[in-house]
């Protein structure tokens, strides 16, 4: 007899919490929930639960304490657990794993440790993530608990991708090279490709877009990472919902001595939560929000074009490197979700001679979208950090 357990998989994200309260080991998913733009007005939650039953409130400035508690509230309501002892297990997503943590792992008080002084790494994740881990242990105090890493998909990347143009033996002494996050993102769709193409994964060359309000690329190599628009941080790469992407150095110092400020902290938090879409649009992080906006707000529309803009650069320079590519792959909120985005994308990038069928782009569904006369195949597949999360704890309980 299988004996049936229940682990609880966390996402937190930047401006996001997802969760799926899996049965395992069948991999049944029996409850599903996203909490969307956290500590903003109008923060939405949702529970999917019981085939395709949904609930959803909006509740202005829902933190992530109070999101994860409203979580268990209603998993009780609904009667989908009975008592909260009868989750076994709980998994986090961690962003930054650095070079220490290359898999998953059992979170120990020497691991939590390591993940707080990780933040650096991540400044707008790791505490956060770590603060959630110290919540639960305390809400289910005898359960296990493990954190699984966005970072470790690109720790094997080739040094000339890694390591950045400083003194060497600074990149020694300090760790300094390119980390990239989204990895269980593009680790899934990397697997999940090769599904859907009918393709060993070791023979395919891909382009990742994991466009959300955290956004990035990656270049997939022979079915492992080759390059990644983020870098040391998350901060780094192509603009995003409140993150700056890519921008000359020297404007830290700058920004210091024009706002008067002796605290680099304070430029790094305007990089990292004021700027982006939200920094350029003035109106919201949000691309719905934005995109309403376009034809009327010039800001607005300039943000839509410089996000569009950064993602045909790092997307053209990869299928360079890469000397061409099997698939291009939409992942991600706005780029499973996004119909004319994907399409301006792809135009964008028509030098490549890749072509979408827009029938199958306006569907909106799972699968290949682009035309049969495309040079490259283009994907969309909704990204599912949750499964590949389960899967990798489920692999070290063994």
């Amino acid at each position: 007899m299988i004996l049936m357990q229940k682990t609880l998989i966390i996402n937190a994200g930047s401006s996001s919490l997802k969760w799926q309260l899996f049965e395992m080991p069948a991999e049944k998913v029996l409850a599903s929930g996203e909490v969307e733009r956290i500590s903003m007005p109008g923060s939405i939650f949702t529970i999917k639960y019981d085939h395709h039953q949904k609930l959803q409130k909006t509740i202005d400035n829902l933190n992530q304490a109070d999101a994860v508690q409203m979580v268990f509230d209603e998993l009780k309501q609904l009667k989908i657990i009975t008592e909260l002892s009868e989750i076994t297990a709980v998994a986090h997503r961690v962003v930054a794993g650095g070079q220490i943590f290359k898999s998953a792992v059992e979170v120990t008080p020497e691991v939590l440790k390591q993940i707080k002084e990780l933040s650096d790494f991540a400044p707008l994740h790791n505490p956060m993530e770590a603060k959630g881990i110290e919540t639960m242990a305390q809400t289910l105090p005898n359960v296990k608990q493990y954190a699984v890493f966005d970072s470790q998909f690109f720790t094997d990347l080739p040094e000339k991708n890694a390591i950045y143009s400083i003194p060497y033996e600074l990149t020694q002494k300090y760790q300094i090279r390119r980390y990239g996050e989204h990895g269980i993102s593009h680790g899934y769709l990397t697997n999940r490709a090769a599904e859907l193409l009918n393709e060993p994964k070791d023979k395919l060359n891909l382009v990742t877009m994991h466009l959300g309000s955290g956004a990035s690329l990656a270049a997939v190599k022979d079915g492992k990472a080759f390059d990644t628009s983020m870098g040391f941080t998350p901060l780094t790469g192509v603009t995003m919902g409140t993150r700056s992407g890519d921008l000359d150095p020297a404007l830290v110092p700058y920004l210091m001595k024009e706002l008067k400020t002796d605290d680099p902290n304070e430029i790094m938090m305007l990089l990292n939560q004021k700027s982006g879409l939200l920094g350029i649009s003035g109106i919201s992080p949000d691309m719905r929000e934005i995109r309403a906006q376009e034809e009327t707000n010039s800001q607005a529309k300039l943000a839509v074009e410089i996000f569009i803009n950064r993602i045909v650069k790092y997307a053209g320079s990869y299928l360079t490197e890469l000397h061409g590519a099997d698939a291009l792959i939409f992942a991600g909120g706005i780029g499973e979700h996004n119909v004319e985005l994907r399409q301006q994308i792809i135009d964008e990038l028509g030098i490549f001679n890749v072509k979408l069928d827009a029938k199958l782009n306006e569907a909106n569904e799972e699968g290949l979208i682009s035309s049969p006369d495309s040079a490259i195949k283009v994907l969309l597949i909704p990204t599912n950090e949750e499964l590949a999360m389960v899967r990798q704890v489920a692999a070290i309980q063994k």
